[in-house]
Parts: structure tokens; sequence; C-alpha cells
């Protein structure tokens, strides 16, 4: 399991008053991304690499899915 000791978790900037459905990324750890539910923060979370969240976070904005 990967250590997320120290991960400073941070929500879009887009999610709104919407009841809390959102996600959670942490992206200051040396070569990990944890993402977590914002509703749930301390149940299970999916950690990527760096590289494999650069490619999704790329592919989504090529979709137009995020800004």
């Amino acid at each position: 399991m990967t250590d997320l000791t120290g991960a400073v978790w941070r929500k879009s900037t887009r999610s709104g008053d919407n009841g809390g459905d959102c996600v959670e990324v942490a992206m200051n750890l040396s070569g990990v991304v944890g993402v977590r539910d914002s509703k749930d923060s301390s149940g299970p979370l999916l950690t990527f690499t760096a590289q494999s969240w650069t490619d999704f976070i790329s592919a989504a904005r090529r979709e137009g899915r995020v800004s």
C-alpha cells in the first residue's frame, strides 16, 4: 500500500454546492497522485503514478470533460 502520510488534499474549484459529490486529489507526494471521495475522507482511495494522472487529465481535457 502506498504511504499517503503528508498528503495535501484539494477539491476542484469547480465543485459547487452539489451536496459534496466530488473527488479530492493529493498531488504533493513524490511520484504518486492520490484520489478519494470528498464525502468519505477516511474511506478507500485510488493512487496513480504521476504520469498516469497526467495522461488521464490530458485525455479528459481533449474530450472537454475538464478545463
